[in-house]
């Protein structure tokens, strides 16, 4: 496997390992970030494996990289990329933080955390069909 390939999967393993830390920790936010980070990066994975001659494009949008790597997810986990995509900005950039923090508490940081490991298992088993 391409060394490129094989760092950004190394640092969504990271990332994915940071949120299970976070939400041990009580740190929801950062468990809803830490999973989008995640996921972006293994999408990054795909991308560079697909497209080994080029960079993976530096943008944050879930949907767009999954789009970009010809991926047909299953429903469940677009609509999950989706919602994700939509709490990213506000989970890097909360206007409200109280808000937020109820909004992302412990059952819902848990429910995204799980969420993320499916489609991380389901994209890792995509791309070694792709190689």
């Amino acid at each position: 496997m391409n060394p490129t390939v094989k760092n950004w999967i190394a640092t969504s393993n990271y990332d994915l390992r940071t949120a299970e830390a976070m939400l041990k920790a009580g740190r929801y936010l950062y468990v809803v970030f830490m999973c989008h980070l995640a996921l972006e990066k293994m999408l990054k994975a795909i991308l560079a494996n697909s497209f080994p001659d080029s960079t993976p494009p530096k943008i944050h949008s879930l949907v767009r990289l999954y789009k970009k790597a010809g991926l047909a997810l299953p429903e469940n986990f677009m609509e999950f990329v989706e919602q994700l995509d939509n709490v990213s900005i506000v989970t890097r950039y909360p206007e409200d933080l109280s808000t937020l923090s109820r909004e992302f508490n412990q059952a819902r940081a848990r429910e995204v955390l799980g969420e993320t490991r499916k489609l991380l298992k389901w994209l890792k088993q995509s791309m070694s069909e792709k190689s």
